[in-house]
């Protein structure tokens, strides 16, 4: 059997989980009975229950579960947590195939594949393995890496002014580019500034507009060693607020991992940013470009190397949207690879 739609249905339901998992993964999973027709699905949502993907799916499909075929974004966890394995809910619940995209790497959690089978259960491996990796990749970096996924989002003109000379900045980009930028906010589990942001800016950092299944906001994290404003707007109640008083990035990424986070969404300005970008600790770059030049300014990168065309920085295009004139462009950034 093809089990290409059935994972694809899947990895859409793990991005339904987006901000809402961590410091678990997104997960994704449908079952199917032998037509390959779908009788149940799930997805992890941590905030509403601690129930994994594939422990929601068996739930909705109940006695269908029995001689069905689980379809699910990640190899079934095999360890006991906060809930019971995944493994033995599978086994209990009589499905008789599993077909996964990625292998789970966390060593907690693994060998899902082979009790499974020692259980007698087929198991298929490998379904669009890397569209599946895609969409969780902030926790398998986590996991790969010990550290969080960093997303640097930009909004600049097309000479890569992010202010004009008189500082000022709002607004470069319009409205739809804007509302894109607040589910983004939503799916991330934390969102990075730093102090001179705050003192400048004043944002709230809280998204904007109505997601349905948010019920909380990302953590706020204000990096740097400038005293803050007590009324900042960073500091009311709509979310929690974490201050790094310092400049070491390793210090950062110790107090990220503390609170368990997954995926970090990136809003500084240059020097942050920056300093981010040459240590390496930047993973993926969003830059809306709205259709104008500022000639001078503020550029959104700081430094000034490299100083010949072949110590270039080169990124990975990954995909490119426009918003009504504005130009959103995706980049991976290989960091040294």
């Amino acid at each position: 059997m093809d089990y290409t739609v059935a994972m694809q249905r899947a990895i859409a339901l793990s991005e339904k989980g987006l901000g809402k998992t961590a410091p678990n993964p997104i997960v994704g999973a449908v079952i199917i009975d032998a037509t390959g027709k779908i009788v149940a699905e799930g997805f992890h949502d941590r905030m509403k229950s601690p129930d994994h993907a594939e422990v929601v799916a068996i739930k909705a499909a109940g006695d269908k579960a029995k001689g069905s075929t689980i379809v699910v974004t990640l190899e079934p966890c095999n360890h006991t947590g906060s809930t019971a394995p995944c493994v033995q809910a599978i086994i209990d619940a009589g499905i008789t195939t599993v077909v996964f995209a990625v292998s789970d790497p966390n060593k907690k959690a693994a060998g899902g594949a082979a009790a499974l089978r020692a259980a007698g259960i087929t198991v298929v491996e490998g379904v669009l393995k890397d569209e599946a990796a895609f969409s969780n990749r902030a926790w398998l970096m986590k996991i790969g890496k010990n550290r969080p996924f960093f997303t640097w989002k930009v909004a600049a003109t097309l000479d890569g002014k992010v202010a004009a000379a008189d500082g000022t900045s709002q607004w470069i980009t319009n409205e739809a580019s804007r509302a894109d930028v607040q589910m983004l906010r939503r799916q991330a589990d934390a969102i990075l500034v730093g102090t001179n942001t705050v003192i400048t800016d004043d944002p709230h950092l809280i998204p904007r507009g109505d997601f349905a299944g948010y019920t909380h906001n990302p953590i706020r994290v204000v990096c740097g060693e400038q005293e803050l404003p007590k009324d900042a707007q960073v500091f009311d109640d709509a979310a929690l607020t974490v201050v790094v008083k310092s400049k070491d990035l390793d210090v950062l990424v110790e107090k990220l991992n503390e609170l368990g986070i997954n995926h970090v969404f990136v809003e500084a300005g240059p020097t942050l940013g920056s300093a981010m970008l040459d240590g390496c600790l930047l993973d993926e770059l969003i830059i809306y470009q709205a259709p104008a030049l500022l000639g001078t300014g503020k550029h959104f990168f700081a430094f000034d190397y490299p100083t010949t065309i072949t110590d270039q920085m080169r990124m990975d295009h990954l995909g490119t949207q426009v918003f009504e004139g504005d130009v959103k462009s995706v980049y991976r950034i290989r960091n040294g690879e």
